[in-house]
């Protein structure tokens, strides 16, 4: 099966909402403390994979033409958000 132009930025959305949806359940597994052990593991995988498919989905758009302001904002502010995370994640690890 051949994707055209439009597909690709499709399965970019796609990759990019899996991760999402993987960084809220290790969110959510952080509560329970039976399943705290997945947690970390999950809200890893889950920022990087929402992060690569938010950079594809952002590069393959940038073809039809430069993104809006607010576009542009939103993916610096979903990066910011990341990276705080990855940092929490960190301070998280090394305290066990």
């Amino acid at each position: 099966m051949k994707l055209g132009p439009r597909g690709h930025v499709k399965a970019a959305e796609l990759v990019s909402g899996m991760g999402a949806i993987v960084l809220g359940a290790g969110a959510a597994l952080m509560l329970p403390e039976l399943l705290r052990a997945y947690a970390l593991p999950l809200l890893a995988g889950g920022a990087f994979v929402h992060g690569l498919g938010m950079t594809l989905k952002v590069r393959l758009e940038r073809r039809d033409g430069p993104p809006l302001w607010w576009e542009q904002a939103l993916f610096w502010l979903c990066w910011l958000g990341l990276a705080a995370l990855g940092l929490w994640i960190a301070v998280v690890f090394a305290a066990r």
